[in-house]
């Protein structure tokens, strides 16, 4: 299921993969905001990438959002490094709201280092 609206300069797509995953887009400008809720894992991350790379063009500042994310495999590991090498090229990526369970698994990879998380 996919929605899309645009409103003047700010477009939202609230995207869902499957029955593991809430994704709200909002694209305001040269700015991406992502909310991220559910399990981000190997049925639901190459959605996401995809939705991802379809919008990433022009984008200086993407805020991936996870307040809501529950779980990351390291398939979801891997749409964040890819999404962080393309942004270092174009701009920056900023990661926050991010649960124990979450930050445990992105420092035990060492992934915590690599990012600006707030």
């Amino acid at each position: 299921m996919l929605k899309y609206i645009r409103l003047t300069l700010l477009s939202f797509k609230k995207v869902v993969y499957g029955d593991t995953i809430n994704t709200k887009i909002q694209i305001s400008d040269d700015k991406m905001n992502v909310e991220v809720s559910g399990r981000l894992d190997i049925e639901s991350s190459y959605g996401l990438e995809r939705e991802l790379m379809e919008n990433i063009s022009g984008i200086t500042e993407l805020i991936l959002d996870f307040k809501g994310l529950e779980y990351i495999s390291s398939s979801g590991l891997r749409v964040i490094l890819t999404i962080q090498r393309m942004m270092k090229d174009q701009g920056k990526l900023i990661v926050k709201n991010v649960n124990e369970f979450v930050m445990e698994v992105l420092k035990t990879t060492n992934i915590d280092k690599l990012l600006d998380i707030q």
